[in-house]
């Protein structure tokens, strides 16, 4: 079992527009995240499944040949291995929770988010 408090939790800045706070169990990955107005996330996929949550702001989504605009108080569910990109139409923070665990987010192999 773990309790942390967000603010003890290490930031790390991904670049000057997007930074992130990890918290793993065995088996899922919550990430609180914040993207500056104008943050790109390029176009990827995982085979992690992934849920955003938008607390703040909102991001437009590509995927499935779709956008998808997410907005404080919504919640989008990403299949296994959809390729998506995101766009922070204004400062958006969020959480993105993953299962299973996101390996390139722990060992900094995510090279594209860090642009």
């Amino acid at each position: 079992m773990q309790l942390l408090a967000w603010e003890s939790v290490k930031k790390e800045v991904l670049n000057d527009k997007l930074w992130r706070k990890l918290v793993t169990g065995e088996k899922a990955m919550v990430a609180q995240l914040f993207l500056a107005q104008g943050c790109r996330v390029p176009t990827h996929q995982h085979v992690s499944e992934q849920i955003s949550l938008i607390l703040e702001g909102a991001l437009k989504f590509e995927l499935e040949g779709r956008e998808i605009m997410v907005r404080a108080g919504e919640v989008l569910v990403i299949p296994s291995s959809v390729p998506h990109s995101a766009l922070a139409l204004e400062d958006t923070r969020g959480f993105d929770v993953f299962s299973p665990i996101r390996q390139d987010w722990l060992d900094g192999t995510d090279s594209y988010l860090r642009k």
